[in-house]
């Protein structure tokens, strides 16, 4: 992510499903740079509960209660709630009739062509049994975008197809309403996040396959977690000569080791050959354990009076629909829904 490219006048919207504690893929590619962007520009980070239910229904217990676990998470880091708006999503029902009008403005047909929702039917085997909350939400992450006139979403990749259907709501609705309400947002990719690989290698870091590193993960579990770690399978004695590409270890340095000058050279050695796996890992762990301990030390700290967090969250939650609340007049208004 280019954070020159963002402005002290930008409005950013972000925010994560409550679905699970956040690990190291969501820290370097949104956390870090949401800590220095409070700092810059005004900030909604929304605990998007509600979008979670679309998937999670049967297991609501679970999105409840993550609320809390992600919003420790995101104290831990340094986000600080008196810069930052912390929001819960289904404790802002503008959210809710804004989506409700934008349905108005996208077909059913649009939405099944949307690629990302596409891919998620496909990844959750769907098929035609699709639940209607989870085909229409592009339409309620438009109106989480523009309640908040938000100009810049930071997203994987693979997300980008959803900022586009939320300004070709944005451009739907002020061109039926004949003047500019709403505007659009620009989607802003980090450089790392999207693509730190899980610790099995195979996949993304992902909460839903296991293959994470929490940011709360105590010294064992980090140690275990780097033990198993993706090398290279090839690499069967230590005088063999290694690869570099796929390892897991190495793409960890590659992100999180203050030292790229070191890891350069362990990467030199372990393509000639005479470089062990555990000495990499050894470098990886210790980099791993400077990094997490002092932030599980503060999500501890939060934790012990969870009063403070919640009203924190209510703080948040009642700035953030205060904002919303507006922009929602100013829609009903342009559609001449100001009856009295």
């Amino acid at each position: 992510m280019n954070l020159d490219a963002i402005s002290s006048s930008d409005i950013i919207l972000t925010g994560d499903r409550t679905t699970g504690q956040l690990h190291l893929g969501h820290y370097v590619g949104s956390l870090k740079n949401r800590v220095i962007l409070q700092e810059r520009c005004k900030q909604f980070l929304l605990l998007a509960d509600a979008q979670a239910l679309t998937d999670n229904m049967g297991n609501y217990l679970k999105v409840r209660d993550n609320v809390l676990q992600v919003a420790l998470d995101y104290l831990a880091v340094g986000i600080d709630p008196a810069k930052s708006t912390i929001f819960i999503q289904s404790l802002v029902p503008e959210l809710t009739e804004l989506a409700s009008y934008y349905l108005n403005l996208v077909t059913v047909a649009r939405l099944e062509r949307n690629p990302t929702i596409k891919d998620e039917i496909k990844q959750r085997g769907y098929e035609r049994d699709i639940p209607a909350g989870f085909l229409t939400y592009p339409a309620a992450q438009a109106a989480d975008i523009t309640a908040f006139k938000a100009t810049i979403v930071p997203v994987g990749d693979d997300q980008i197809p959803m900022i586009e259907q939320t300004n070709e709501i944005v451009r739907r609705f002020n061109a039926s309403v004949d003047q500019t309400v709403l505007v659009e947002a620009r989607a802003v990719v980090p450089e790392v996040g999207a693509r730190l690989p899980g610790i099995d290698g195979k996949a993304k870091m992902s909460k839903s396959l296991g293959n994470t590193i929490t940011l709360s993960a105590s010294a064992d579990e980090i140690r275990q977690a780097v033990k198993m770690m993706y090398t290279d399978p090839n690499h069967l004695r230590v005088a063999d000569p290694g690869q570099v590409e796929g390892n897991v270890v190495f793409s960890y340095l590659d992100v999180f080791h203050p030292d790229q000058a070191l890891v350069a050279e362990l990467k030199a050695h372990y393509q000639r050959g005479g470089l062990g796996d555990t000495v990499i890992k050894r470098h990886l762990e210790e980099c791993l354990q400077s990094l997490l301990a002092p932030i599980r030390e503060r999500r501890e700290q939060y934790a012990r009076d969870p009063a403070a967090v919640l009203e924190m969250l209510k703080t948040g939650t009642r700035r953030a629909r205060d904002v919303a609340a507006a922009t929602l007049a100013e829609v009903k208004t342009a559609m001449g829904l100001n009856y009295y």
